[in-house]
């Protein structure tokens, strides 16, 4: 039952508001197993390895899950450690992008810069499946605070799975902990959502995590999920 236009069916809609109804306090491994069986062999995790617990539910799920990493070529070099540390873990299917600009086009912070080095190569990563995996949460931005566990990603023409939409950051760790998995270098030094290098700083305790993400400015999204 795939969408035979830019626009979904309606039976499609429905079958995928009713699954998020459905699934939307459901923990996050049974929302994945929907995907992944509702769309064998055409479902991607685009993953910002800040952290590995979706990585780890994905793998549990489905070890040959394809995972995506966005190298802007700005990263920490400590992410780029950590990609390969998790990597190595789960012997991930990954494929890492990269953007089709040189660096001193669009830097990090400008204006175009999450459009070239993030939104269109995820676009072309994206090509030939029929749902994406996000690791989206509510609490993170006002503009996520109604997003589905599952719905219709119109600029992209496919499913979005958004399979921690309802957790919080305290539920991530709790996660972490439970399963004992790596955590990102930086977490240790005050870095807690982790962007590219230029745009991201250390979050004093108690602040929202995403203060650390295009520090000084208003900006609170790359793209990706508006």
């Amino acid at each position: 039952m795939e969408p035979e236009s830019d626009q979904p069916a309606a039976q499609m809609l429905a079958e995928l508001e009713e699954a998020s109804a459905r699934l939307d306090a459901a923990d996050p491994l049974e929302i994945i197993a929907w995907t992944v069986n509702r769309f064998p062999g055409k479902v991607a995790l685009a993953a910002s390895f800040q952290d590995a617990a979706l990585i780890d539910m994905a793998v549990r799920v489905e070890p040959a899950i394809e995972v995506i990493f966005l190298d802007t070529e700005f990263h920490f070099p400590e992410t780029l450690a950590y990609v390969e540390r998790l990597r190595k873990r789960y012997n991930l299917n990954l494929l890492i992008t990269h953007p089709e600009v040189p660096l001193d086009e669009f830097p990090c912070g400008t204006s175009q810069c999450c459009e070239v080095r993030k939104v269109a190569p995820l676009a072309k990563a994206l090509e030939g499946h029929s749902a994406w995996i996000t690791g989206l949460k509510r609490v993170d931005t006002p503009e996520r605070v109604a997003a589905p566990v599952i719905g219709w990603d119109p600029r992209r023409n496919m499913v979005k799975v958004n399979p921690v939409a309802a957790w919080d950051d305290d539920d991530i760790d709790e996660y972490i902990a439970a399963h004992d998995l790596p955590r990102h270098p930086l977490n240790y030094v005050g870095y807690v959502s982790i962007g590219c290098a230029p745009t991201t700083v250390p979050v004093p305790a108690g602040h929202n995590p995403r203060e650390g993400r295009w520090a000084g400015t208003d900006k609170t999204e790359c793209g990706l999920h508006v």
